[in-house]
């Protein structure tokens, strides 16, 4: 990207889950890196401090700031899917929507307004927004380009969609087929709620905005052509034009390591690399379920069972639970794990090293 890309703005929004934001943030940093010097990230105040590597690392990058907008589905302070788990999706979209207005009073207000809007897939509505503000959207997916495919699949036939079935994408290359579980869970979430005759408004509005990311202008994936060529080609087909580009992997680009230590994290996280160089290549088992699920405690127990009889070393990543996530039967680590495994492996609770055994 060249110099003349100086004084050229973009808006940026990402959609508040750990897997979404991240991969936003380190294409705006990539973006920074490479002459795009004015650049405005849209966030809500609890999320602000997963900003600070990216901001300690580009300076000239700007944040703008609104409350997050309250939701009768989300609980008071909840500002990140992380602390809700991914039923939280479709709330988290209706929520989020209702920053339009202030996004165009904003605009509006600006001496230097954005010329482009690059948003979060899970916020499809801002392709309505782009149009309202005469400037082009491009829609970012975190995931690869076969959820992607699958998805405006989904998405565009889901009228004659029956809930529990499995799909078949005759339309997509191979044919793949999927059991009802594996698809989508916001796809399986929302033909739920239809078959529930939940609040119609907000139903309309998830499925406009999943089938807007489609009409967007442009489209950059996380994923590289030479894992997904066959899939990209076949959305360029199905949008219409060539302007879908794949950007990936976003954390392993030069640069992005910048952004995965925060400096109070350094002292655990250099703890968990030097025990990981003692060990033989390919020793150690990693297990992480990711920010958004949790395990019953069956199978958080079944888990450590199998860690303690595998012998193997390992790494678990666990997330804590609330008073109401234990009520509703989700686990923890068992308790006298960490004496039964000593010596050999790292529990990581919430992205902070607790306990080497």
């Amino acid at each position: 990207m060249s110099s003349n890309n100086n004084g050229v703005h973009i808006l940026v929004f990402p959609f508040p889950a750990q897997g979404h934001m991240l991969a936003l943030l380190d294409l705006a940093h990539h973006l920074s890196l490479r002459g795009l010097t004015t650049i405005t990230i849209l966030v809500t105040p609890r999320n602000l401090p997963i900003l600070n590597p990216l901001l300690s690392a580009n300076p000239s990058i700007q944040t703008l700031v609104f409350p997050f907008p309250s939701d009768p589905s989300i609980p008071p302070g909840v500002e990140n899917l992380k602390d809700l788990g991914n039923h939280g999706n479709m709330p988290f979209i209706a929520a989020l929507s209702r920053l339009q207005d202030p996004i165009i009073q904003w605009f509006k207000s600006h001496s230097n307004p954005p010329v482009a809007l690059l948003s979060d897939s899970f916020l499809g509505w801002t392709h309505h927004l782009a149009n309202q503000l005469g400037i082009p959207r491009i829609a970012f997916y975190s995931h690869g380009a076969l959820t992607c495919a699958v998805f405006e699949h989904l998405w565009a036939n889901s009228e004659a969609i029956k809930p529990g079935t499995e799909m078949e994408f005759q339309d997509l290359p191979g044919a793949p087929s999927f059991a009802w579980g594996q698809l989508p869970s916001l796809f399986r979430r929302y033909m739920e709620s239809v078959c529930r005759n939940d609040d119609r408004t907000n139903l309309e509005l998830i499925k406009t905005s999943m089938i807007a990311n489609g009409l967007s202008w442009a489209s950059v994936l996380n994923n590289f052509e030479a894992l997904e060529n066959e899939f990209l080609e076949c959305l360029r087909e199905k949008m219409g034009h060539p302007r879908v580009y794949s950007v990936g992997p976003l954390n392993m680009m030069d640069g992005s390591e910048k952004l995965r230590v925060t400096d109070e994290k350094c002292d655990s996280t250099h703890g968990v690399f030097r025990w990981l160089d003692q060990c033989e290549a390919g020793s150690v088992l990693y297990v992480c379920f990711g920010s958004q699920k949790f395990l019953k405690k069956a199978q958080m127990e079944a888990l450590a069972i199998g860690l303690e009889r595998s012998g193997v070393q390992f790494i678990w990543v666990v997330k804590p639970l609330t008073a109401q996530q234990v009520e509703d039967g989700y686990g923890s680590v068992p308790d006298g794990f960490e004496g039964r495994v000593k010596d050999r492996g790292f529990v990581i609770r919430d992205g902070r090293h607790k306990h080497r055994y």
